[in-house]
């Protein structure tokens, strides 16, 4: 009988270093700017992209040093109690509701891409924040929803 995958075991406190980066999908949906309305607490995400994100790889471009070169970029490891506002695909958030991962999820297909393939990453739709003047102007309807 083969063992359960990691993710499917263990809780995400539990993961290892190596385990909690492999459920990256590398969608960049997580490095976009979002905007929370005030009124209703809905996050609202835009498509605009941090500066330090390769929109083309979705990968960041200092992940190393990311949290000294942009003080706002969040480490999930810290707030494993508020991924609301990560999107419904994210991996993190889909465990930490307890639900399973999508077929199109690098652990689940085995080929790395299969995100960018299955349209669910930010590739093609992000701008990158250095060429963007209101941020405003660039929400999009319905990213964080769709798994």
């Amino acid at each position: 009988m083969a063992e359960a995958p990691f993710w499917r075991v263990k809780t995400l406190p539990e993961l290892s270093q190596a385990e909690w980066e492999s459920l990256c999908d590398g969608c960049g949906k997580c490095c976009l700017h979002k905007l929370e309305d005030e009124d209703t607490g809905e996050i609202l995400y835009t498509r605009v992209a941090c500066r330090l994100l390769d929109i083309a790889a979705c990968r960041c471009t200092a992940y190393p040093d990311r949290f000294r070169l942009v003080p706002d970029c969040m480490d999930l490891r810290q707030v494993l109690d508020r991924f609301q506002w990560l999107p419904a695909s994210c991996a993190y958030r889909l465990l930490s509701e307890g639900r399973p991962l999508p077929e199109w999820h690098p652990l689940m297909s085995g080929a790395e891409g299969s995100v960018h393939r299955a349209g669910k990453s930010v590739r093609g739709l992000a701008v990158s924040e250095t060429v963007v003047a209101c941020i405003e102007d660039h929400i999009i309807e319905g990213l964080g929803d769709a798994v």
